[in-house]
């Protein structure tokens, strides 16, 4: 049972909801940085075998535009520090082996035939812990409606509170 004494932390309160309406502090805001999009030839590195470079090929791509549509967005909404960078990075990576487990799926169903018979594409399983993680960094980045629904963004608070005072 939770401490009713004991103050809830403030990411708790902004997902969980506050009906009292208190003030909610803000939290540690870190400057503000501009990331450069990473080199994703060194995530999805050029290959000699020609279906696993083709393969890449599309990853990167896949990578490139979720980064640019996407960090834009989060800019302006939650506000980009360094240290967001390879949360950002992961993020694109996932939704990249996403989109490479879905299109094996697309091309040799999901179900393969093996040497005792009938298998499940071992890209189901990949897909699904995929898809799992790619939940946990749409709710750290504040990329659902559940998870935008108590943000602010970054400036738009009051300048007058200042936690050292």
């Amino acid at each position: 049972m939770a401490d009713p004494h004991r103050k809830r932390p403030t990411l708790s309160v902004v997902r969980e909801g506050n009906p009292g309406k208190r003030p909610v502090k803000a939290g540690v805001v870190l400057p503000a940085a501009e990331l450069a999009e990473p080199r994703w030839q060194d995530t999805f590195p050029v290959l000699r075998d020609k279906a696993q470079q083709a393969l890449n090929r599309r990853a990167r791509e896949v990578a490139r535009r979720e980064w640019r549509r996407i960090v834009p967005v989060l800019r302006h909404t939650a506000g980009l520090a360094d240290v967001d960078a390879h949360l950002l990075l992961d993020y694109c990576v996932c939704v990249a082996r996403i989109d490479q487990c879905e299109r094996e799926l697309s091309l040799r169903g999901l179900l393969l035939e093996g040497e005792r018979g009938w298998q499940k594409n071992g890209a189901t399983t990949i897909a699904s812990q995929y898809r799992a993680q790619l939940k946990v960094y749409i709710r750290e980045l504040g990329l659902s409606p559940s998870a935008r629904a108590g943000m602010t963004p970054p400036g738009d608070g009051d300048d007058d509170e200042d936690p050292f005072d």
